[in-house]
């Protein structure tokens, strides 16, 4: 099975596997770039990727490569698939690997630690020459991959792009809305992830799934109050990539983040575990709220806990004897 368009995958870990996957099922060409030869030659050979989706059968066409050159050339849209912090030095070496006017589709989920800045930002400085799109909603790469109904958001500036690479990008069992709101979108999914391993920790910790559900709802409404700082529109915030895939991840074991916060709340050794882009998201958007005088003791008590600066029942104490108020204020 071969397409008419062109989709290059930059990253070939769970997430870039499963939307290669989704690509194809598109009925589109589907290059996958990762680093590890190993894992390649798993993809082309034998439709696996056992270090990052073990014991699922690939969807068959999926042309990976280590030559990133290549898996760049004639591309007609292209996701970026690599952690939120390494995407600058990602994007740095595929300049003039990508033609010009070719999308590049934001797929992780973070603000760059060192600067504050969203990864759309990033990515326009980079590549000013291609339009910047991201992709986000409540989705576990291995539903994706193997083909489980799946809904997610795609953003842009320009909504008629917005519209374009959702319905380019949609495949059976694979739904992608669209949308104008971009730094909603990246706002939603970079929060989201910081308020997961909270989650975690408190039923990590023992507290219950009361106090889960009243973390995540309060931690919702400090999500909001960030984004609208940032520009974004109310009504995004409550939609895939908002409020969809909060519940999804601040519920969830498969989540590499409410999975580091379980960890963190039972005492477990961390080092060594699967990459959660919220620890690193965190101390940036604390220092996000605190710059923009924000109210957020909850992503403020995610920061502490992970920089050893409180134990998370102190934390938790903190936050339950903060003054009382209206709950809309």
């Amino acid at each position: 099975m071969s397409g008419d368009i062109v989709i290059t995958v930059l990253g070939g870990g769970a997430w870039g596997t499963a939307l290669a996957c989704a690509a194809r099922r598109a009925g589109h060409d589907a290059r996958l770039w990762a680093r590890d030869a190993e894992t390649v030659e798993a993809i082309n050979t034998r439709r696996e990727n056992p270090r990052y989706l073990p014991g699922l059968k690939l969807a068959e066409g999926i042309a990976a490569t280590t030559d990133l050159a290549a898996a760049a050339d004639g591309a007609d849209i292209v996701l970026a698939v690599t952690p939120a912090q390494t995407l600058r030095a990602l994007l740095a070496v595929v300049q003039g690997k990508i033609r010009q006017g070719v999308p590049v589709v934001l797929c992780a989920k973070g603000i760059e630690r060192d600067t504050g800045r969203l990864l759309s930002s990033v990515a326009e400085e980079l590549l000013p020459h291609n339009p910047v799109a991201a992709l986000s909603g409540p989705s576990f790469a291995t539903d994706v991959a193997a083909g489980l109904p799946t809904a997610v958001v795609v953003a842009a500036r320009n909504g008629d792009l917005a519209a374009d690479l959702a319905g380019k990008l949609t495949a059976p069992y694979f739904r992608c809305y669209s949308s104008d709101d971009l730094v909603g979108v990246e706002i939603g999914g970079a929060l989201k992830n910081v308020l997961a391993i909270a989650a975690g920790a408190v039923i990590g910790s023992g507290f219950g799934a009361s106090a889960q559900a009243a973390m995540v709802t309060r931690g919702f409404v400090e999500l909001r109050r960030i984004a609208a700082a940032f520009g974004a529109q109310p009504e995004t915030l409550m939609g895939l990539s908002g409020l969809g895939d909060l519940v999804l991840t601040c519920g969830s074991g498969q989540s590499r983040n409410f999975a580091y916060g379980l960890a963190l709340g039972r005492g477990e050794d961390l080092a060594g575990r699967p990459l959660a882009e919220g620890v690193a998201t965190a101390g940036i958007a604390a220092s996000i709220a605190r710059e923009r005088n924000i109210e957020a003791p909850i992503v403020s008590a995610v920061d502490r806990i992970l920089n050893g600066e409180i134990s998370i029942r102190d934390a938790v104490a903190e936050l339950m004897s903060r003054p009382l108020k209206s709950e809309t204020d």
